[in-house]
């Protein structure tokens, strides 16, 4: 990971393909971005660029940036807190490792709602992760319910407490914060309390792991993330990039985000 002078943390852009692309669009897909951002002349120094497709794209994506040299990372969106064994469907982390994957997502809102994932499960899934060399994007967030009857930080406060119980000391991990109420609604959380939640999870990181990892880890954004408000949440000191959804699909629109510190004011 590269570092910055200022902040020491290098700003993440990672786009969340979901349920989308199939092998052969992906390939398309990262030529078109990584074309695009080398044409913008983007800094890779100064910004890390990661793409998570869905499991049958990984293998397309990681051998079209091995060969053309890309400087795109990539992740996959979800692993099995197994490492082997009869778990029929499941992807273990030594599988992602050998596919040279960097990152790869736990507790996304859509695996706690529709497969039922306790903070539990999505702490075991981050902790294999990391015992397998990958570094987890461990997503937290409240509800609109949880919103209205606990405020912001206290759900993404409680689960990213029990997500780290289970990591070693030095552990290196990204965690996004995703207000369930924002994602998809193109309704984003403001950049203010974007900050306040991010800046409450630090605390508990340093709370959990020390001060030193509080500084060196990055908080995301995450929840309808588009290019005319990205720059609004980086200019936020604890909020280190973003999670990107929908707009992640759209090559233009995600190199336009990538290119956050281009646009005016930043």
């Amino acid at each position: 990971m590269a570092v910055t002078p200022e902040s020491k943390r290098t700003p993440l852009i990672a786009g969340n393909w979901k349920l989308n692309l199939n092998h052969l669009q992906s390939i398309a897909f990262v030529q078109k971005l990584a074309w695009s951002l080398q044409d913008a002349r983007l800094d890779f120094r100064t910004v890390d660029v990661a793409v998570f497709p869905p499991f049958t794209d990984l293998r397309s994506v990681q051998s079209l940036i091995a060969a053309d040299h890309f400087p795109i990372l990539f992740g996959a969106q979800d692993l099995s807190e197994h490492d082997s064994g009869a778990y029929t469907g499941e992807i273990s982390g030594a599988f992602l490792k050998a596919l040279d994957c960097r990152f790869v997502i736990v507790g996304h809102s859509e695996r706690r709602a529709y497969h039922h994932e306790t903070d539990a499960i999505v702490g075991s899934k981050a902790a294999a992760a990391i015992r397998h060399g990958l570094v987890p994007v461990i997503c937290v967030g409240e509800t609109a319910e949880d919103l209205e009857t606990r405020g912001a930080s206290a759900v993404p406060v409680e689960q990213l407490g029990v997500a780290l119980e289970g990591l070693p000391e030095g552990a290196d991990f990204v965690v996004a914060y995703e207000p369930v109420w924002a994602i998809g609604s193109g309704r984003a959380a403001t950049p203010e309390q974007a900050e306040s939640v991010a800046a409450r999870l630090r605390e508990v990181i340093e709370g959990a792991m020390g001060p030193d990892a509080a500084a060196r880890t990055r908080i995301l954004y995450g929840g309808s993330v588009k290019s005319d408000n990205i720059a609004s949440f980086l200019r936020e000191p604890d909020v280190d990039g973003a999670l990107v959804g929908g707009a992640s699909l759209v090559v233009e629109e995600f190199a336009k985000i990538a290119r956050f510190q281009s646009h005016v004011g930043v």
